[in-house]
């Protein structure tokens, strides 16, 4: 290769970089964006409640029902109840919430598959990069619900289960509904990781294990009884470092 053509590959090489740089940085840009219109929109929910649950599930599925009487009760309570906006458990969430008093909030986001969203929000956001929604789940909610689901279900549920073991988030009720489903992670969780010292076994005490929807909302208000649903000054300051 000549001189001349090794000058030149050179600043075709410096040219693709600063390309490239700059879409990291418009990129890096539009995140930014994400959480802001986020935080400005979901500001006045509170208080609210994260439902999560499988996306594959039809309206006469029993799980689907149940998620929907769930998030009825809690919009009537005075909750907003906040879901991922798609079809199956969330659609069953974001519609039980849409006919009660309460906001029914849906964080969409953008997949190759399964995410169409439902006609029940009254607050819709569309995400592009999971982790700027699975931060606004955290930060907006008040408790978990969390019904039968795949992998995405697990994902929200070990993400807070993590945030708050590690004193990352404040503590708030992590509920599983179902127990039937959830009984084999659950041995599997004092079995092994228990067992073998992977966890603490209070860790385990994160969980509740709750069937009835009006007990639901029961243990949610119980967990907030002595103190206000507004996070407190320090655990505000955790909130704004997830």
């Amino acid at each position: 290769m000549s001189a001349q053509d090794k000058l030149r590959h050179l600043a075709d090489t410096q040219a693709d970089t600063a390309s490239s740089t700059a879409r990291e940085s418009w990129r890096m840009l539009g995140i930014m964006a994400e959480f802001v219109e986020a935080t400005e929109r979901l500001a006045p929910i509170r208080p609210a409640v994260s439902i999560f649950g499988s996306a594959r599930l039809a309206p006469d599925h029993p799980y689907y029902v149940q998620a929907e009487k769930v998030a009825r009760l809690l919009s009537d309570a005075g909750f907003s109840v906040i879901s991922g906006g798609g079809p199956g458990i969330m659609e069953a969430a974001s519609k039980g919430a849409f006919h009660g008093k309460s906001p029914s909030v849906g964080l969409n986001i953008r997949l190759p598959q399964e995410q169409q969203s439902n006609a029940f929000q009254d607050i819709s956001l569309t995400f592009r990069h999971f982790f700027a929604r699975k931060v606004m789940f955290v930060r907006f909610t008040a408790a978990y619900v969390v019904l039968p689901g795949g992998f995405g279900t697990l994902d929200e549920l070990m993400e807070a289960l993590t945030l708050i073991q590690t004193g990352k988030s404040r503590r708030i009720p992590l509920i599983l509904m179902n127990a039937a489903y959830w009984q084999g992670l659950l041995d599997w969780f004092r079995e092994r990781l228990v067992a073998e010292g992977m966890i603490a076994a209070e860790d385990l005490d994160l969980l509740q294990v709750i069937d009835a929807p009006e007990q639901v909302v029961d243990a949610i208000f119980k967990h907030y009884e002595r103190r206000g649903f507004e996070p407190l000054p320090h655990e505000h300051e955790l909130l704004l470092n997830l």
